[in-house]
């Protein structure tokens, strides 16, 4: 069985057995600044969510975890 780091886990946005991982969708305006959108718990969801809304939008987001690392930019 192969074991991973707690850094790992949270990079897989797997549990550690501590408080579950908490994913930022934040959205960039014309004039670079980012803004807030949502929270969630599952980064799969987050990545939906964040995808549908630049689709719809056409504005940048991005996934941020709750220490402001980037996860994923998608645009």
């Amino acid at each position: 069985m192969e074991t991973f780091s707690i850094a790992q886990y949270r990079v897989l946005g797997l549990s550690c057995g501590g408080e579950p991982m908490t994913i930022n969708i934040e959205w960039q305006d014309q004039h670079g600044n980012w803004h807030h959108y949502q929270s969630k718990q599952n980064q799969a969801d987050a990545y939906r969510v964040a995808q549908r809304r630049v689709e719809s939008t056409k504005k940048r987001h991005r996934l941020v975890d709750d220490d402001g690392r980037l996860i994923d930019l998608i645009d």
